[in-house]
């Protein structure tokens, strides 16, 4: 759509847009004109000195009847400045806008959505905002009988559109948020424009508005509920976005009459939380430990912190789901080539840190009612630090940490949760060196982890977060221990039978669009039920083709001796071959590099069905990025399971061996009911 938009910008007639488009019908295309040609005026309008507090009523009408929100018609006045929105002056930006749009009453009106497509009435609470084409009355259009409802009215904000690193496990988050706000006895109203999930059925919440996650549509929401509270910890990072900007703007809304309370951590604490200078502060005022790392807003302020850090560096535009944009870099070469496609601004700098190279990473996620912290449990990625937590394995409770390494997570947690003064949810995201603990992150909201952390203690955290946020405190809720009885491991899904050309080996920008679990008493046997449920194969004869980086060749001997124990055939590239025969006496069949061009390689033995799994530890350089980039893409077209770590290696072989004794039994989850 943005094509099309900015096709008819540049003076395209619609029949050239229809003849480079494929034949998209003119109905549609007349419409995009018709907005191409508005916001061209609003453009003119304010090269002829045209401020946001100077629009007429009847142009702010027709301009909000065409479908612009206020940050684009603050954008277009201003002639769509290069530094960006976000460096429009005071009297000139969004918020300017809005106010001039109250001053003259303008507001949308609010529709219900035929969710029964015409064929009888219906009757459904579910909402969407319309200016109505610039005909809409004048006034805030208030829920019918609001000022006779005796119910308080909690706003609760979801995550929008389900995308790569923001899906349902938020919307997990927002329906136990709804279900506290009702067990409290008021009423629960959601805004999440994403009508595929939980949170926006029909019988989930009181009223649900399918309206975008901006601050301008939740105001006009907030205004028209006349709401009491809002919670935004429970929607992922596009919810807590909204804090400081809403807080923001509170003071304006009052002066329309809503008298609304931010649950749960303010605005203040969700921003030292955030931002990466108060962090820091915050860190060292309390006794945290960080690795070196700066924020950088130009080209040469990041190579000067690339520089003074020391390669490898972990580099991520700040701000982001997913890990969008997120490298680790270790040369300049590599540097240079980042900054070719990243994007850098005052408002949007790029964070530069110290990547903490064969170091554990592990999750936390809490509760904490501003004086008291709950700890729903501690999770140990089976990557190593640099993976994005999104993409790895992880186990319930650690493996491989010291108790008192675990102590000082705990620790530090509590003191983490109590310095910054939540109230509800947080996320920590910790590092392990040798026995050195470091703070990677801190996220004060829910996270996506919420629901495999209910699943595996059986403890209710969302639930318990919800009700903290509301006011209450630990001390006066009845909650039950953890089960300590099964270890828990949650396992990514990957789409990449979808997406041709992505390489499969993980990294820090997250890929999967799904997880899954196992339990059970023996960690192995947890791993290899988690593993089956991603429906790749777990192998119990066949072939295992073993290339890993020079590094790793003597790691990988122990695994190649109890394989070929159990009885695989070993396939191998010439220098892993040789390590593993010479100095592991390992029984191993040589085949050539991709690269050289010879036969066999290991596509040709893939092909063959000579291999039944593959461990490879990716390089950085070198023939071996194609190789390895041609052998993962084939593993997954020919559903050949693969792994890219050598601690994913060792949990393969021990779920292989799992796997060799038979399946596991399943094993019963239990959740408790937060009374």
């Amino acid at each position: 759509m943005g094509a099309l938009f900015e096709a008819f910008r540049r003076g395209y007639t619609i029949e050239d847009v229809r003849d480079v488009s494929g034949g998209i019908t003119r109905w549609f295309l007349h419409r995009f004109e018709k907005m191409a040609a508005l916001e061209t005026e609003i453009r003119a309008a304010g090269e002829l000195g045209m401020t946001p507090s100077e629009i007429p009523v009847l142009e702010m009408r027709r301009w909000k009847g065409a479908g612009f929100t206020d940050l684009h018609i603050a954008d277009a006045l201003a002639g769509f400045p290069a530094s960006g929105f976000k460096s429009l002056p005071e009297g000139s930006d969004e918020d300017a806008v809005m106010a001039t749009r109250h001053k003259l009453g303008i507001h949308p009106r609010f529709r219900m959505v035929d969710s029964c497509a015409a064929e009888f009435a219906a009757v459904t609470p579910y909402y969407y905002a319309t200016y109505e084409g610039g005909s809409a009355p004048i006034g805030i259009d208030h829920v019918p009988g609001i000022d006779e409802f005796t119910k308080q009215r909690i706003v609760v904000v979801g995550s929008g559109p389900i995308r790569i690193g923001q899906g349902i496990e938020f919307d997990y988050g927002c329906v136990h948020a709804v279900g506290a706000i009702r067990e409290l006895g008021h009423e629960a109203i959601i805004i999440n424009n994403n009508p595929e999930t939980v949170s926006t059925d029909f019988d989930t919440s009181d009223r649900l508005y399918f309206d975008p996650l901006t601050l301008e549509h939740s105001a006009e929401v907030l205004l028209r509920e006349k709401a009491h509270g809002i919670l935004l910890q429970f929607g992922g990072q596009t919810a807590i976005n909204l804090a400081l900007p809403l807080a923001g703007r509170l003071p304006h809304l009052e002066s329309l009459g809503l008298n609304l309370a931010m649950q749960g951590t303010t605005p203040d604490a969700v921003d030292e939380a955030s931002d990466r200078e108060r962090f820091e502060a915050f860190a060292e005022r309390v006794g945290l430990r960080m690795p070196n790392g700066t924020t950088a807003s130009t080209p040469e302020g990041v190579r000067e912190a690339a520089r003074e850090i020391g390669y490898p560096v972990l580099i991520r535009p700040s701000y982001v789901l997913g890990g969008r944009g997120m490298e680790i870099l270790s040369n300049d070469r590599q540097l240079e080539a980042y900054m070719e496609e990243a994007f850098l601004s005052p408002d949007r700098p790029l964070l530069v840190d110290e990547y903490l190279g064969n170091a554990i990473e592990l999750d936390v996620d809490a509760v904490c009612d501003g004086s008291e912290v709950l700890i729903g449990a501690i999770m140990e990625h089976l990557e190593e630090a640099g993976i994005h937590s999104g993409d790895s394995t992880c186990f319930i409770p650690p493996q491989n940490v010291s108790k008192k390494v675990l102590a000082q997570v705990e620790d530090w947690t509590r003191k983490i949760g109590i310095q910054l003064g939540v109230k509800g949810c947080f996320n920590i995201q910790y590092a392990i060196r040798g026995e050195t603990l470091y703070v990677l992150e801190v996220n004060p909201r829910g996270s996506r982890t919420f629901p495999f952390v209910a699943k595996a203690t059986g403890v209710p955290l969302a639930r318990i977060a919800a009700r903290l946020t509301l006011g209450e405190k630990l001390a006066d809720l009845d909650f039950p221990e953890p089960q300590s009885e099964a270890v828990c491991v949650k396992a990514p899904v990957f789409p990449f039978i979808k997406l041709r050309g992505l390489d499969p080996a993980p990294g820090p920008e997250m890929k999967s669009t799904g997880e899954v679990m196992g339990s059970h008493k023996r960690a192995a046997a947890a791993y290899l039920k988690a593993r089956l449920a991603t429906e790749l194969p777990v192998p119990t004869e066949g072939g295992v083709y073993i290339t890993v980086k020079n590094a790793d060749k003597h790691d990988v001997i122990p695994l190649a001796q109890e394989l070929e124990e159990m009885g695989f055939t070993i396939y191998a590239t010439r220098g892993t071959a040789h390590v593993l025969r010479d100095s592991g006496g390992v029984n191993v069949q040589t085949c050539y590099r991709i690269a050289e061009g010879l036969t066999p390689d290991a596509l040709d033995l893939m092909r063959q069905g000579k291999i039944h799994l593959i461990i490879n530890t990716p390089r950085n350089t070198g023939g071996a990025v194609l190789d390895g980039n041609m052998m993962r893409r084939l593993a997954v077209e020919l559903n050949i399971p693969f792994v890219t770590t050598m601690a994913g290696a060792r949990m393969e072989v021990q779920a292989v061996a799992e796997a060799k004794e038979g399946m596991p039994e399943p094993r019963l989850l239990k959740i408790a009911v937060l009374s």
